[in-house]
């Protein structure tokens, strides 16, 4: 025993014999042996319960156990099958799974002991602020995926469509170009009905001709589905649609390189899959999108009818270049709308005038010089209300 040592355990010894032997106060005692009253009542407590006046071990008397390997291996082998997912979303499922698992942390410990998170992933994960439409079809995004360069030399351009509430996935579609979105919306509206709106970023896929509008713009609106458009070089505002396509880079196009067009069709339908039913979602719960999304109760129109404009308005015709001619002066609106009837309707609160096709306000004209207002489609009367 160290020279230290055996002079504290001395000392102890003679604090006890006096408190016993002498008829003194403890106080007293205590400011003699340089200690507190505490510490002096803790000594003589434990040499009257235990006879002992040694130091006691401040290891905790149970501690947890290391979580079990087959656990630990179950987790590790998920991971790779799975290298796209979380320690949040491996916890979930294989909970909902049956497996009995430790806390999110211990996933989370057990991925990086075994390597298997970066310190760039582990940076990369920054919360967000959410905002989402408060039920089903009330928006979808739509969006394509870059494009892929495969193994065979050719590329292939994936269009997606996601439904802003539950985020399921209504459509994962590789493509040979990005043109005529419409033919690969039109599957989707008869399978899952319609949305209220759509929000798509400014390519000339899905938007303006000249500033004006596209064949899938007024197709929608034929639809009673306004078109909505990101606000340029802000991609925030597709922020579910950007996410989601970063899902599928790191889940299915990082380890899985498609060899050719089919292979991408392949990978890409199976991801869907397992991204709808299986895969949990931190912002529903750790659900599944299936298990939040229901189908629209609007149904596809195959035959779109005339509209009843009313008689309060008179119509007017555009013109076969896209131009609108009022009193004076032409106003260019949109070569989509050539030779089309459009009803012109007062806005309230200025000399200006609403250009209207259908139900949507498509323009907006100042009466006094014919200057165009603004270019942008919003819907006239609510869904609910028409």
């Amino acid at each position: 025993m160290p020279w230290m040592e055996r002079r504290v355990r001395m000392l102890r010894e003679e604090f006890i014999v006096r408190s016993e032997k002498e008829d003194r106060n403890i106080s007293a005692l205590c400011r003699e042996f340089g200690i507190s009253r505490k510490t002096g009542y803790k000594w003589i407590k434990r040499y009257q319960e235990s006879g002992s006046l040694e130091d006691q071990n401040r290891k905790p008397k149970t501690s947890r156990s290391k979580t079990d390997e087959k656990v630990e291996r179950l987790i590790y082998d998920f991971r790779q099958e799975r290298p796209g997912w979380g320690a949040r979303k491996i916890q979930a499922f294989l909970s909902h799974k049956g497996y009995e698992m430790p806390c999110i942390r211990t996933v989370n410990n057990i991925l990086k002991r075994n390597g298997l998170i970066s310190l760039e992933a582990s940076q990369a994960r920054k919360p967000f602020m959410r905002f989402e439409r408060e039920k089903c079809n009330e928006l979808w995004q739509s969006d394509f995926k870059g494009d892929i360069l495969m193994l065979d030399g050719d590329r292939c351009y994936p269009l997606t469509i996601l439904d802003d509430h539950s985020r399921f996935a209504l459509l994962i579609e590789p493509r040979h170009d990005q043109k005529d979105v419409l033919r690969s919306f039109i599957p989707v509206f008869r399978l899952y009905g319609l949305p209220e709106a759509i929000l798509t970023d400014n390519g000339q896929t899905f938007a303006g001709i000249k500033n004006g509008y596209t064949l899938f713009e007024r197709a929608l609106m034929d639809q009673d589905i306004l078109p909505i458009h990101g606000r340029v070089r802000h991609p925030q505002t597709q922020g579910k649609i950007e996410r989601f396509h970063r899902s599928m880079e790191n889940e299915v196009l990082k380890p899985h390189r498609p060899l050719n067009f089919a292979d991408a069709t392949e990978a890409l339908d199976q991801w869907k899959s397992v991204y709808n039913f299986e895969r949990p979602h931190e912002a529903l719960g750790d659900r599944c999108p299936a298990q939040v999304y229901t189908p629209s109760q609007r149904s596809y129109l195959e035959k779109v009818q005339p509209y009843d404009y009313g008689s309060q308005y008179h119509l007017i015709k555009i013109n076969n270049w896209g131009y609108l001619r009022f009193a004076d002066f032409h106003i260019y609106i949109s070569e989509t709308f050539r030779d089309t009837r459009v009803q012109l309707i007062p806005s309230e609160g200025d000399d200006s005038v609403l250009v209207c096709y259908r139900n949507f306000s498509i323009a907006k004209i100042d009466v006094s010089n014919g200057d165009l207002l603004s270019r942008k489609a919003y819907r006239l009367r609510s869904l609910y209300n028409q």
